[in-house]
């Protein structure tokens, strides 16, 4: 895995906090069972995979 430093993972958490915040927020406006909504479920479900990594590899 490629070393990243802290400045760069403290970015990377913040822009994916963000996009995970904005996400929930879209889904509430969709209407479940929906494409768009499955699609943004999907999407979610990676950004907080993302999310975890990336709070593993701060704490390593």
């Amino acid at each position: 895995m490629q070393n990243f430093t802290d400045k760069e993972l403290e970015d990377a958490g913040r822009a994916i906090g963000s996009l995970l915040h904005k996400c929930e927020k879209a889904g509430e406006k969709l209407a479940a069972g929906t494409s768009q909504h499955t699609l943004l479920i999907n999407r979610i479900k990676a950004l907080k995979v993302a999310a975890a990594l990336i709070e593993q590899a701060k704490s390593e």
